[in-house]
């Protein structure tokens, strides 16, 4: 049997299995690859919102780092929730010592419910610390908004932002994620790099089933990395994954529920090269 390929996510929790590493790891088993986690923030939260946030120690991310790295080097590494200037620096120790994983950073600081997950000092040193270590960043509207400076209210402002990600910041690619837009009948993503521009559109769906969108969607992007993919085949699934994703909903909660983790597993299947 071949070994599979590993995936990396280094993030808080959800105990209702909507978001954060819970999500990454539904994510990575349905895109087929092998999924670790270390854990940086304990998160009492649900589909109504968040109640608790317990950050950890750096040290205790420091141990389960060493555990993962001392055993087995991942293929890609994502990092969501992260909550404090020594756990981005030493999450910058390995990316410097492995320049050559390719690293997903979904810059988390608000919940679906619009509760703060990130300090205003912790948004300054993601940016400085971990962004430009990005091989694909993947901030939604408003996490794009925070980072650049820029009210993102048209097309060419979301081209601002993507070249301040690129040549300002330093990421290798940025996906700044259309959905929080209004008026819309597409959600439309763009994609940013270096030398290209790239768009991806999918139906949008009335619905406020979509907590944990944000995790899941740059998780996939990481396990198809894992495999080898480049950025542009790696957002193309993933940007269908999370559409079929949402489409699917399985409606649980009372508040903004989880997307369907294996929808896009169900309907087009693993073997989907």
């Amino acid at each position: 049997m071949n070994k599979p390929n590993i995936a990396l996510t280094i993030a808080g929790t959800d105990p209702t299995g909507g978001a954060g590493v819970m999500a990454d790891l539904k994510s990575f088993h349905a895109c087929g690859v092998y999924g670790m986690a270390a854990v940086t923030s304990i998160v009492a939260q649900n589909t109504k919102g968040v109640q608790h946030i317990h950050n950890l120690e750096s040290q205790w991310l420091s141990e389960q780092l060493t555990s993962v790295f001392d055993d087995e080097l991942p293929h890609a590494i994502k990092t969501g929730m992260i909550a404090s200037k020594e756990m981005m620096q030493l999450i910058q120790e390995y990316l410097v010592k492995y320049p050559e994983i390719p690293y997903v950073i979904d810059p988390v600081m608000l919940a679906k419910s619009g509760d703060s997950l990130m300090d205003d000092d912790a948004k300054a040193d993601l940016q400085n610390i971990l962004l430009p270590y990005a091989t694909v960043a993947t901030p939604n509207l408003p996490e794009a908004e925070e980072i650049t400076g820029l009210k993102i209210d048209n097309e060419a402002a979301i081209y601002k932002a993507g070249n301040i990600f690129i040549n300002e910041i330093g990421s290798k690619g940025v996906v700044i994620k259309g959905g929080h837009a209004e008026d819309l009948e597409t959600a439309k993503d763009y994609l940013f790099t270096k030398d290209e521009v790239y768009t991806f559109e999918e139906p949008r769906y009335d619905t406020q089933h979509t907590h944990g969108t944000g995790c899941t969607f740059s998780a996939v992007i990481t396990a198809e990395l894992a495999k080898g993919r480049t950025i542009y085949d790696a957002v193309k699934k993933a940007k269908k994954f999370i559409s079929l994703s949402i489409k699917y909903t399985p409606e649980i909660g009372q508040g903004r529920g989880p997307v369907n983790h294996f929808a896009y597993m169900k309907k087009v299947g693993l073997d989907d090269e």
